[in-house]
């Protein structure tokens, strides 16, 4: 196969990307647009409850960013007709069938024009409330491949789904698919049936005792965390992520299917420029805390290796294998990363942070350096938990202390180390899975590819996914980090 002509291979597709307002969706669809203007067109869906909205969301979340400041530099004054020629907003939402089109007209020309789908849309929350995350998560990679199966031009669907569906899985995790109702745990009675109806269920007593919205979404957060944990799920995000692709392989029939498995996705590489990032994703949080000196206390095994992809470079591998399997009746899987081949560990991380924030101290709200230390780190979960309950109890104490001296200098140091604390907590609780993460991916299908690829005449410059190619401390010191906290901070 040849894969030289990479981007001309773009030319003329009529592509259905969802979760069109999503970091990764939006890296892509502005990837498309700068290597293929000739592409024919890009429908994106968004959440939105009616055209006028979901254009609205689409300037103000996609095209207004600054991602998109190559592109617009390059059309010049034609950017905005350009991109209204281009781009057909649709609003919808994965979690219905037909993707909640109402508009029958356009529901007929996307079946009529469609070649390829890519479904990127999810909740990536790690403890969503569970009916949301059924919903998206599960039923919307469904709901996807039905709405696929009936576009008369279908060549490929892609389906960008998680690499931590294995749960807290260690050793070598191969790229294989899961077996409809296989728990991790292997305990028997997985059902996505019997899990939507258990939702639906708990909802609609909820309503019926007339609790209050915070009440209920708490109560559904908790449940989705407790199905998840029954089945041997750490969270509720990689629960229903999992079940999504167990009912991608069972509805596909004999369509073209890639599962996408991203591990951790971070600021951007190279393209469009380096560092750009949105949100505050898996790491991010933990250096923002760190860089702010709210957090000098660390969870962890140092030796664990935490497993990452810059977001072009997994856009790359997306667009590579789109390339790779049009028009191949079968299911492959790929999961990208760097832990097999490229890994870079805790304690790497932490000195690439200390190091930058050492040299470059975060300015506070009062104009001054924020000084940082290198952190405790402890991989002793009881020690962890014991020094965190001796250390709030003591401000506790002291506070209480301090209320009755009526000294509010003292009152509102203790009340920010509380925070500290708390903050703390909320982390541990959070990320602990991950922490202490023993896996490691392995990519063989997606080293075959970049293979296949390389030998076949891709150029590497504009469409590369290598982990090889990255010098983690160079990126984290010089791309990543200074994009968080321009971004972030």
């Amino acid at each position: 196969m040849e894969f030289a002509n990479m981007a001309e291979f773009l030319g003329n597709k009529t592509i259905l990307i969802t979760g069109a307002t999503g970091f990764i969706a939006k890296i892509l669809v502005e990837k498309i647009l700068r290597v293929q203007p000739n592409v024919r067109k890009l429908y994106l869906l968004v959440r939105a409850k009616d055209p006028e909205s979901a254009k609205i969301r689409l300037q103000d979340e996609v095209i207004g960013k600054e991602l998109f400041r190559v592109l617009r530099e390059k059309m010049g004054q034609n950017f905005e007709s350009f991109i209204s020629e281009k781009i057909t907003p649709v609003a919808g939402d994965t979690s219905y069938e037909n993707l909640g089109l109402i508009d029958d007209n356009l529901k007929t020309e996307m079946f009529k024009d469609v070649d390829i789908v890519i479904n990127v849309a999810a909740t990536t929350k790690f403890e969503e409330r569970y009916d949301v995350a059924l919903g998206v998560n599960t039923m919307g990679p469904s709901n996807v491949v039905n709405f696929a199966k009936k576009c008369t031009n279908i060549k490929l669907l892609i389906h960008v789904s998680t690499a931590y569906v294995c749960g807290e899985n260690g050793g070598l995790i191969p790229e294989s698919p899961y077996s409809m109702g296989e728990a991790l745990n292997g305990l028997p009675g997985l059902d996505i049936e019997t899990e939507k109806k258990l939702a639906k269920q708990l909802l609609s007593n909820l309503k019926a005792r007339e609790l209050p919205e915070k009440g209920i979404r708490q109560i559904m957060k908790n449940f989705g965390r407790q199905r998840a944990k029954l089945f041997g799920w750490p969270n509720t995000y990689v629960f229903t992520k999992a079940m999504g692709e167990m009912l991608v392989g069972q509805c596909r029939g004999d369509l073209p299917v890639i599962i996408m498995r991203p591990t951790i996705v971070c600021s951007t590489y190279k393209e469009p420029f380096s560092g750009w990032v949105e949100g505050c994703r898996t790491i991010d949080s933990v250096a923002v805390n760190y860089g702010k000196g709210h957090l000098s206390i660390f969870l962890a095994d140092r030796n664990s290796v935490f497993d990452l992809i810059p977001a072009d470079m997994f856009v790359n591998s997306i667009i590579v294998a789109m390339k790779a399997h049009v028009n191949q009746p079968s299911m492959t899987i790929y999961q990208v990363g760097c832990s097999y081949r490229n890994p870079v560990n805790f304690s790497e991380l932490h000195d690439f942070h200390y190091n930058y924030f050492n040299q470059h101290p975060w300015n506070n709200n009062e104009g001054n350096p924020v000084n940082v230390k290198k952190g405790l780190v402890l991989s002793n979960i009881l020690i962890f938990q014991l020094i965190l309950f001796l250390w709030i109890f003591l401000v506790g104490k002291v506070l209480n202390l301090a209320n009755m001296m009526g000294s509010r200098s003292l009152q509102q140091v203790l009340i920010n180390i509380d925070k500290k604390l708390n903050i703390a907590v909320k982390l541990v609780e959070l990320y602990r899975p991950y922490l202490f993460f023993k896996g490691i991916f392995v990519d063989s299908n997606t080293e075959k590819l970049r293979v296949t690829a390389r030998e076949n005449g891709l150029d590497e410059d504009m469409f590369n996914f290598d982990p090889m190619s990255i010098n983690w401390k160079d990126f984290f010191i010089n791309v990543h980090i200074p994009a968080i906290v321009k971004y972030l901070f």
